[in-house]
């Protein structure tokens, strides 16, 4: 992590958030003291595939669930929702 003083930040901005947007993290500091934190805002993107080998769908994955279940459902304390109208 790089640290700057605030002349330096004003001064090379362009190159600064070039550093950040590669990845690097820049602290920029008044006298000495960090006062602030450049950071990157890109979320890192999600490869797929990653889990590919590690685990294996059932085949019954998709099928309905069993009646004793459903009705467990039913019997829920929780009332539906209703239209507020």
């Amino acid at each position: 992590m790089r640290t700057v003083n605030v002349h330096e930040a004003k001064t090379h901005l362009s190159r600064l958030l070039e550093a950040v947007g590669a990845g690097e993290d820049v602290v920029i500091a008044r006298a000495g003291k960090p006062i602030a934190r450049l950071a990157s805002l890109r979320v890192a993107r999600r490869r797929l595939g990653t889990l590919e080998g590690r685990f294996e769908v059932p085949s019954h994955w998709d099928k309905p669930l069993p009646d004793d279940v459903l009705a467990s459902f039913a019997d829920s304390p929780l009332e539906p929702r209703r239209d507020p109208r």
